[in-house]
């Protein structure tokens, strides 16, 4: 969608999968990760990963990979923040950035398109997807112009929860049904994964 580029946060520390990349690890015979990109890229003018430490590990997918500059590992806040800034950098005429988790491999076709006319219909600043009652604030809609102030309330304030920071904007929640299957499922545990493989499968 013009204007819009996207963001799969790939950089989370994967502690209750053991470690490691579990973004790499396989579902359904491919990469999660690939199922993500699979999903989001039509739906954004373009896309990149969120990732810290090496980036040859995501070679295959041939998409930025954007590092934080926040230090002590400051979560998907500061992802997100690395991601406004490359694409006010490297995406003409963008003004919005979508973020999305990347052990997230149902997303929705519709999601950024909903996202938006959301923002227009609600006079919002931000969007944010929900399903089954609850709200995802990873999976949201930014304005670039709040760059700036989000490395504030990073840097300065010490502000690292997603959700936090969006109530501070007027926010408009859209909701997906989660049946059959939740397109917001994300992937946390060896047993996620092998129940969501088993579905696919």
């Amino acid at each position: 969608m013009a204007g819009i580029a996207g963001l799969i946060l790939t950089g989370g520390r994967s502690r209750r999968m053991g470690g490691g990349d579990k973004t790499l690890l396989p579902l359904a015979g491919r990469p999660l990760l690939a199922h993500v990109v699979e999903r989001l890229r039509p739906q954004v003018a373009a896309l990149a990963l969120s990732a810290n430490g090496d980036p040859a590990r995501f070679a295959d997918w041939r998409l930025p990979v954007v590092a934080d500059d926040i230090p002590d590992f400051a979560g998907p806040l500061a992802g997100i923040l690395a991601g406004m800034e490359w694409a006010a950098r490297r995406v003409p005429d963008c003004r919005w950035l979508v973020s999305v988790p990347g052990d997230a491999p149902l997303l929705p076709t519709d999601l950024v398109v909903r996202l938006r006319a959301a923002v227009d219909a609600e006079g919002a600043s931000v969007a944010c997807a929900a399903s089954a009652g609850r709200t995802h604030p990873v999976t949201a809609l930014w304005p670039l112009a709040l760059a700036d102030a989000l490395r504030h309330a990073l840097v300065d304030e010490g502000v690292r929860k997603v959700g936090l920071w969006a109530a501070r904007h007027n926010v408009a929640v859209v909701s997906w049904p989660a049946g059959p299957l939740d397109p917001f499922a994300n992937v946390n545990t060896p047993e996620d994964l092998a129940a969501l493989d088993a579905l696919l499968g």
